[in-house]
C-alpha cells in the first residue's frame, strides 16, 4: 500500500506544479468547477460509510441497517440546524475537527505508534493555515459569507500563521521518523503540494484540488485495499460499484440545496454555503463512525 500511496503523492505533486503554472487558474475562482469536483470525486470517499455502518452494527450484534441510516441522517440534519443557529461555534468546531481528520486520514496507511492526536491536528492544520497565510483577504471573505466574521487579531497574523505552518512541518517530520524513505518522501511531497496550490490558486479551488485529488483518493485507496487486499484492480471495481449509488444521491441533494438557496444569495455565496455546510453535515457522522469502529475493534 505504501508504494501505491507514494506514486499517488508523486502524481499529485506534479499535478499541483502543472496547475499552478496556468495563469487562467491563478486569475479565476472556477467555483462551479470546484463544486463539481467536490460532488464527484470529493464526497465519493465517504460513500462506503453504509458498509462500515453494517460492520459497526455487527460489533454490537445488531442487524438492522435502518438504525444506521436513521442515525447518520439525523446527525447530518442536526449539524445543519446547529450551523444555522450558531454558525461561529459550528464553523470553528468544524475547522478544528477537519484539520484533525485531514491529518489522520491522509496518513492512516502508515503504522504509527503515537497516541498524540494533536500531532494529526497540527499536520492537517496546513489545509486551514495555508489559504489564510497566502490569500487572507479571500479566505476571510469566505468566512464572512459563512456568517463567521473574523477581526484582525493575533490568531490570523502572519507571524502566528507562519509559526503554525512550521509546527505543521514538524508534525509531518514526527510522523515520518523511523519510516521507509517512500513514506518520508510522500509526506514531504504532500506538504509542498498543499503549499503550492494555496500560494498560486484561490482558496476554494485550492481546497477542491486538495480535497478531491489528495484526501479523497488517499482514503479511497485504503478502502480499496480493505475490499480486496490481494487484487487492487478488483478492489477498485468493487469500490466503484458500492460507492456510486450514495455518491450520486448525495450529489443530487447538494444540487437541490443549491437551487433552493440560490434565489436568496449570490452564486458564489450559494455554492460556498452548500459546499461547507454540506461537508460539515457529512464530516461529523463520518468521523464519528470511524471513531466508533476504531474504538470497538480494539476491544474485540
Amino acid at each position: 500500500m505504501i508504494k501505491i500511496n507514494y506514486y499517488h503523492s508523486l502524481i499529485f505533486f506534479n499535478l499541483c506544479i502543472l496547475l499552478s503554472g496556468f495563469e487562467y487558474l491563478r486569475n479565476n475562482d472556477l467555483i462551479i468547477i470546484s463544486l463539481f469536483l467536490i460532488l464527484s470525486l470529493g464526497i465519493s470517499h465517504g460513500a462506503l460509510d453504509h458498509v462500515k455502518g453494517k460492520k459497526l452494527l455487527k460489533l454490537f450484534n445488531y442487524n438492522s441497517i435502518t438504525v444506521f441510516y436513521f442515525s447518520y441522517i439525523f446527525i447530518g440534519i442536526t449539524i445543519i440546524f446547529i450551523w444555522l443557529l450558531f454558525p461561529k461555534i459550528l464553523l470553528l468546531t468544524f475547522l478544528v475537527i477537519a484539520a484533525f481528520h485531514f491529518g489522520k486520514e491522509d496518513c492512516e496507511f502508515i503504522y504509527n505508534k503515537t497516541k498524540l492526536n494533536i500531532i494529526y491536528f497540527f499536520k492537517g492544520s496546513l489545509v486551514i493555515t495555508a489559504p489564510l497565510l497566502f490569500h487572507k483577504t479571500e479566505t476571510l471573505e469566505i468566512f464572512n459569507i459563512l456568517n463567521f466574521e473574523v477581526s484582525e487579531n493575533i490568531l490570523i497574523s502572519n507571524e502566528f500563521l507562519y509559526l503554525f505552518l512550521l509546527i505543521s512541518l514538524f508534525a509531518h517530520i514526527i510522523i515520518s521518523i523511523n519510516k521507509h524513505i517512500d513514506v518520508k518522501s510522500l509526506l514531504l511531497m504532500d506538504f509542498i503540494s498543499i503549499l503550492l496550490i494555496n500560494y498560486f490558486l484561490n482558496p476554494i479551488l485550492a481546497f477542491a484540488i486538495y480535497f478531491c485529488f489528495l484526501h479523497s483518493i488517499r482514503h479511497s485507496i485504503t478502502l480499496v485495499f480493505e475490499l480486496d487486499n490481494k487484487n487492487f484492480l478488483n478492489g477498485a471495481k468493487i469500490f466503484f460499484k458500492k460507492a456510486l449509488p450514495l455518491t450520486v444521491i448525495t450529489a443530487i441533494i447538494f444540487v437541490l440545496s443549491f437551487y433552493a438557496i440560490n434565489n436568496y444569495y449570490s452564486l458564489n455565496s450559494s455554492v460556498l454555503k452548500v459546499i461547507f455546510i454540506g461537508l460539515a453535515s457529512l464530516t461529523f457522522p463520518h468521523i464519528l463512525l470511524e471513531y466508533l469502529i476504531e474504538k470497538y475493534e480494539k476491544r474485540t
